[in-house]
């Protein structure tokens, strides 16, 4: 984007190319960017290349993504199934897959944005009837998280993700 300053950078590269000899680094982090990439197993590749033995990739990527960066056709999310496949072949262990909140607390981030999305792509608001139901089911999907057993493995904001390059 225009607006951003990347003067700072030591490098500037297609992420899928970086250039660095195989074995580079002990440890590389990659946050909140497989979903800006065409080609996210490509990205992982390519970091796994410039890991030496037992180095270590920490990665976080959200689970599901609405639409950013249009008209990019960028991934819209990662759950767990994704790193429990590309990593290993990839030749990375994973070592911690932790999710970020869960299924009931992701539906109600979006209804807490229900207004504001209300006005932009429907040019109306809730009315107070309808502002309470959503404050209803913001209380019962705060209880529905509270006694959570594993939602996140269908929805969850993201995933952080710490792997260990293989010997």
């Amino acid at each position: 984007m225009a607006k951003w300053d990347y003067g700072k950078l030591d490098i500037v590269c297609d992420i899928t190319a970086i250039p660095e000899p195989d074995g580079s680094f002990d440890a590389v982090m990659c946050i909140e960017v497989l979903e800006h990439v065409p080609d996210p197993v490509k990205v992982i590749r390519e970091l796994s290349r410039l890991l030496r033995k037992d180095g270590r990739l920490i990665v976080s990527a959200p689970f599901c993504s609405l639409t950013h960066f249009a008209p990019y056709p960028f991934s819209t999310g990662f759950s767990r199934f994704f790193y429990e496949k590309h990593l290993p072949e990839n030749g990375l262990r994973v070592l911690e897959l932790t999710p970020n909140g869960n299924y009931f607390e992701y539906l109600a981030q979006e209804l807490r944005r229900l207004e504001s999305m209300g006005m932009r792509y429907g040019s109306a608001q809730p009315g107070r009837l309808e502002r309470g139901a959503i404050t209803r089911l913001l209380k019962m999907l705060q209880r529905f998280s509270n006694h959570d057993t594993g939602s996140e493995e269908l929805l969850a904001f993201g995933f952080h993700v710490v792997a260990e390059k293989e010997r």
